[in-house]
């Protein structure tokens, strides 16, 4: 059962770990390359809808980690998984605190609502998601290593 556990965990995470990445690395960029109202308009949705679901992610790949640190606590390689979950704590606390604020505002705006600073702002939001993307590959990659 723990093998179970420790594959669908990493499974989980590394998943969540590629559409964040794709996000930072792919979509914003082509976003980017649209017109204003296109690139904005583009973002809110994209706020919304990932907006909705990655909250639960995030909260089940903690939960699925933590449950194997417990689990294979006397086993070799529970280290690296606690420091992985340890990680994905701080990749909730800089959405809470850094990313969730800004995403907010901008799922709501609209070409005629947006403020004048739209665009520093999506910016903040794009440097604020590359370290949380260089956070959750590191505990991805401490939650593979333990597999070892």
């Amino acid at each position: 059962m723990l093998s179970a556990l420790e594959v669908c965990t990493v499974v989980v995470v590394g998943v969540m770990v590629g559409v964040e990445f794709s996000v930072a690395f792919v979509i914003n960029p082509i976003l980017n390359g649209l017109p204003d109202d296109s690139n904005q308009l583009g973002r809110a949705h994209g706020g919304r809808m990932l907006g909705a679901i990655m909250p639960f992610w995030y909260i089940g790949s903690l939960i699925l980690s933590a449950i194997w640190a417990v689990l294979a606590w006397d086993r070799p390689g529970t280290g690296l998984v606690v420091i992985g979950a340890g990680l994905l704590i701080v990749s909730v606390v800089m959405s809470i605190l850094l990313l969730v604020p800004i995403n907010n505002r901008g799922k709501t705006w609209t070409p005629e609502n947006r403020p004048a600073d739209w665009k520093e702002q999506m910016n903040r939001w794009d440097r604020y998601h590359y370290g949380r993307v260089a956070v959750l590959i590191a505990a991805f990659a401490l939650l593979v290593a333990a597999l070892v």
